[in-house]
């Protein structure tokens, strides 16, 4: 009974890092472009969805996909307004930027929100217990592992069988011919950049029973979703979602076996892995 607490447990919390972190494992490794204030974006989609569902009122459904959409048209903003500058600088340049707007994200909701904790009101049908025979746990972690599942059979198909993933990897590996043959690079990669966000939206409203909601989200989760990104390898759907259960598991595992070691446990799996496979879970090299 252990052995299945711990694996559905961290099923589900490998999920919510998959879904922040595969738009960031598309931006790094599809895009080269490294964007540390990709956390930022999964705090303002929890937020908004707080905000949407607690402050307004509004059903649930349409209050995450509004803080989805708002993620999503926040991300094309700062693509267009100040990010696509950053392409062709160095990646000193776009680190030292970029979490320069995660401090800014950070002191802005402490701001405007306060140092508390948000909560988001979920649906009562989200909230009912769900017996599994062996233990009994809300719907809401069910629909995280539904989602993040989605997302990963969402992101691949759109990644490796549509137009738009051609076009994404010829804008990147070969701007001129890709211009030349008359691909949009800017709108490929504004959108590129958009949907990344509303992913990160996504897994910040997923992952709020997980990971508060509090000003610092925004930094206090950005390891684990680099981790996710450097041990399934950038630009790999699959390789992230295996690295994010992998070590979600074995996080949820050190906290079950352990008293407090759990992070521990995490970072250790991460050397292991890395040492294994320095360039990704399912990429060879």
């Amino acid at each position: 009974m252990l052995l299945l607490n711990i694996l559905i447990d961290g099923l589900a919390y490998g999920m919510v890092l998959f879904v922040i972190a595969v738009g960031l494992s598309v931006t790094l490794g599809l895009m080269r472009f490294v964007n540390l204030s990709h956390g930022a974006l999964a705090t303002v989609g929890g937020y908004l969805a707080a905000v949407f569902t607690r402050e307004l009122g509004w059903p649930f459904l349409p209050a995450v996909a509004a803080a989805v959409l708002g993620c999503g048209l926040l991300g094309a903003a700062l693509e267009q307004g100040v990010l696509r500058h950053l392409y062709r600088r160095s990646e000193l340049s776009q680190v030292l930027f970029t979490i320069g707007l995660s401090f800014f994200a950070v002191a802005s909701l402490n701001a405007l929100a306060g140092p508390q904790v948000q909560l988001i009101a979920w649906p009562a049908w989200l909230q009912q217990p769900v017996d599994l025979g062996f233990r009994t746990l809300p719907a809401q972690r069910l629909a995280v592992i539904v989602c993040g599942l989605a997302v990963a059979v969402g992101v691949g198909f759109v990644a490796t069988r549509t137009r738009f993933g051609v076009w994404l990897r010829a804008a990147v590996d070969h701007p001129e011919a890709a211009a030349a043959l008359g691909i949009p690079i800017r709108r490929v990669q504004c959108l590129t950049f958009a949907a990344g966000a509303a992913l990160a939206g996504l897994g910040g409203v997923l992952g709020a029973e997980l990971m508060p909601l509090e000003p610092y989200h925004a930094l206090k989760y950005l390891v684990l979703v680099l981790v996710v990104v450097a041990v399934g390898g950038m630009g790999s759907v699959a390789g992230s979602l295996l690295a994010a259960v992998l070590l979600g598991t074995v996080d949820t595992a050190g906290k079950y076996l352990t008293d407090g070691w759990g992070p521990v446990a995490f970072f250790v799996a991460m050397a292991a892995l890395l040492a294994w496979r320095p360039h990704g879970l399912l990429q060879r090299g």
